[in-house]
């Protein structure tokens, strides 16, 4: 059983090879959670996208540190993606970038602040800090049935007859 109370935190080096860990532990932590499949898709890849832009980005090729932490509630799954390399204005980037442009093939989009497109279509709530590094919280909550799991099945409720 996931209580709200529990956090896990994941340290790796800032190179790509250790992406895929962290795409493993929040495959793993969400499914324990009971998100579905493609929520934890989404998921999955939005971390990923945060874990490449630290590899990518913060440390300018020296060695460094990625720490990833899952703070785990009853009705979502929050990921912080912390970097301590190169930081970076968000406004500035988003300036940048400019709308995005969903008529035009994915090809004549601009590379620059697409990650963060993708971040945010994917997940319900994305944060960034680059005030010290950089510090992605990504927050997606669990989309339950509308239905109470206590009301009785239609094969369990007797039928009124004529």
């Amino acid at each position: 059983m996931v209580h709200s109370s529990d956090q896990i935190e994941l340290a790796i080096p800032a190179k790509a090879q250790y992406v895929g860990v962290v795409r493993l532990a929040v495959s793993g932590i969400a499914n324990r959670m009971g998100f579905d499949y493609d929520d934890i898709e989404d998921m999955k890849l939005a971390v990923a996208e945060a874990c490449t832009n630290a590899v990518d980005h913060a440390y300018s090729g020296k060695a460094g540190q990625i720490v990833i932490r899952f703070q785990i509630h009853q009705d979502r799954l929050e990921v912080v993606v912390k970097d301590e390399g190169n930081s970076f204005d968000i406004d500035t980037v988003k300036r940048r970038s400019g709308p995005i442009n969903t008529c035009l093939p994915l090809t004549a989009m601009r590379e620059r602040g697409l990650g963060l497109h993708l971040m945010e279509t994917l997940m319900d709530r994305v944060v960034i800090d680059g005030s010290r590094g950089v510090v992605v919280t990504l927050i997606k909550f669990i989309r339950r049935d509308e239905v109470d799991h206590d009301v009785d099945s239609p094969a369990k409720t007797q039928s009124n007859r004529w």
